[in-house]
């Protein structure tokens, strides 16, 4: 028989997609008394727990918890997580839709008592020529291509698609209070426990992809400001090159994200050796041209015109400038881990 599953959704003013978000649950080819859903508002003023009171009146399966204040969304999971009374836990985001067979494709390979993790595949809708839509979900493909492969090969996936995972609730940590990327820190504890991660491509899930690129920068400087949280607090594995989730760790995470430091410094050398030979004058001259790219992008957006092509080049530049941001975030210090939200339908 199907596993007992609890799913837990952290929540904060999502009145436009939590209903859609819950009969995604409910519809489900997963048996409804084989689940538990439990759901905490961490201090939404919208319409969001009125809307989940009259799903829980009638599907006793849905628990429901208003917290006061901004807690974050991992202070509402641990908070939930100790309330599940199932071995398998579901951690999803409101805007995060499932399809039918979303959870029993995430939960059958938890027969296997070595798999501590299982990760779904994002599918993304809402594309839009004029913005960076068709961008990210270029980024977000390749992505998802290198973690399924890493567990493929490796049996580490490095990160989860923090919009749904599944994991065995023995494994879930306490995140650290302040830190901002909870999914990538619960990842690489569930690898130094000596467990495997993975993904699972049956596994759909819909979710509306970014395309304002102002929204997307604040996004990815939280999740740089993160990133170095997690690269600090496990740079002790930096050392354990025995182990094969370490070398996945720093060719997959750690190399990118000292993208805008190398990029940097790869500008500035070339530019200081440029004299000595006519390759040099080339790659500068490439480096130069792909930068000019990104603002003959921007200054064609201007006047209406839209250059898919183009556009990769102000995505690339302007997600390493998140990068740099969140690096200078972190260096300033993180002092909490709430923040507002990505616009919902872009």
């Amino acid at each position: 028989s199907p596993e007992t599953v609890s799913i837990l959704m952290s929540v904060y003013n999502e009145e436009k997609v939590i209903a859609e978000k819950l009969e995604s649950i409910i519809n489900s080819d997963y048996p409804i008394d084989k689940l538990e859903i439990l759901i905490g508002s961490d201090g939404s003023s919208d319409k969001t727990d009125n809307i989940i009171l009259k799903y829980s009146n009638k599907y006793p399966q849905i628990k429901f918890e208003r917290f006061g204040g901004r807690n974050g969304k991992p202070s509402i999971i641990e908070k939930l997580k100790k309330g599940a009374v199932n071995d398998i836990l579901i951690i999803t985001d409101a805007n995060v839709f499932f399809e039918k067979n979303t959870i029993k494709e995430l939960v059958k390979h938890f027969n296997d008592p070595k798999i501590g993790l299982v990760d779904s595949r994002m599918t993304n809708t809402g594309f839009k020529k004029e913005g960076i839509s068709i961008q990210e979900k270029g980024y977000i493909n390749m992505e998802g291509n290198l973690k399924y492969f890493e567990g493929e090969l490796f049996n580490c996936l490095i990160g989860p698609f923090g919009g749904c995972y599944a994991i065995r609730k023995s494994l879930l940590p306490n995140v650290p209070k302040t830190f901002r990327v909870d999914d990538f820190f619960i990842c690489m504890h569930v690898l130094e426990s000596g467990y495997f991660s993975i993904c699972e491509r049956k596994a759909i899930v819909h979710e509306d992809v970014s395309n304002i690129i102002g929204e997307e920068f604040r996004r990815k400087s939280r999740i740089a400001t993160g990133n170095i949280q997690n690269f600090i607090y496990y740079k002790h594995l930096l050392i354990s090159l025995n182990k094969t989730y370490v070398w996945c760790y720093i060719s997959h995470k750690v190399i990118r994200w000292l993208g805008p430091i190398l990029l940097i410094s790869m500008f500035l050398s070339n530019l200081l050796i440029q004299q000595t030979n006519i390759l040099f004058k080339l790659t500068l001259l490439g480096q130069c041209i792909f930068y000019t790219c990104a603002l003959f992008d921007q200054i064609l957006k201007n006047y209406g015109i839209h250059s898919v092509l183009l556009r990769y080049t102000t995505h690339f530049v302007a997600m390493n400038a998140a990068l740099f941001m969140g690096i200078i975030e972190y260096l300033k210090g993180v002092k909490t881990n709430v923040w507002e939200p990505t616009k919902r339908y872009q």
